[in-house]
């Protein structure tokens, strides 16, 4: 009993990752949209790999397990809006000059379905690939395994459930190509 006891408080206590916990604490006193090239700066001085010219509106919030700044690839001259949400079950790229809007959410991990009595099966992560030029709009959602092409935008609000070809735009739920819009070079 005292050896399960242990066992529960040390996974309940256990701290995700310890880099992410101190940019979490620097970071704390800047509230939104001040000190946005200092968050990507902090980051990079932690070990994330963050390019230059990076804004982050605000801090995005970030889960995962092991090593989660080896997972995160950002290029150059991205801007991240407020409230952005990165799971990194697996491994997220953004090449350079990514747009996200806000609330945008990625989520690399997924679960295959389980038995009848608890529906939740085994982890299943699969990478997300952001290429360059492509911009997220608010409240988008990315799942598991898509890869947004180059010059791509996703409308606000959609659900990618599969690869975006490059410079098309996507919207809905889930996702579908929207032909009327015409892209400028």
């Amino acid at each position: 009993m005292a050896g399960s006891i242990v066992q529960q408080l040390s996974q309940e206590f256990k701290i995700p990752s310890s880099r992410w916990l101190l940019a979490q604490c620097i970071l704390a006193p800047f509230p939104n949209f001040v000190g946005n090239r200092i968050r990507a700066a902090v980051l990079r001085w932690l070990g994330f790999n963050i390019g230059k010219r990076v804004c982050f509106w605000g801090l995005p919030t970030i889960i995962g397990r092991g090593q989660i700044h080896k997972k995160l690839s950002i290029g150059h001259q991205c801007l991240f809006n407020i409230h952005c949400f990165f799971d990194l079950a697996d491994a997220i790229c953004i090449e350079d000059n990514v747009v996200f809007g806000p609330q945008v959410m990625l989520i690399t991990g997924d679960h295959t379905i389980g038995s009848s009595d608890f529906r939740l099966g085994p982890l299943t992560p699969k990478p997300i690939h952001i290429k360059k030029g492509a911009w997220l709009g608010a409240r988008c959602l990315v799942l598991p395994g898509v890869t947004i092409g180059e010059g791509a935008v996703v409308a606000a609000g959609a659900v990618v459930v599969k690869d975006v070809a490059p410079n098309s735009v996507v919207g809905g739920v889930p996702a579908k190509v929207i032909p009327s819009i015409v892209l400028s070079s």
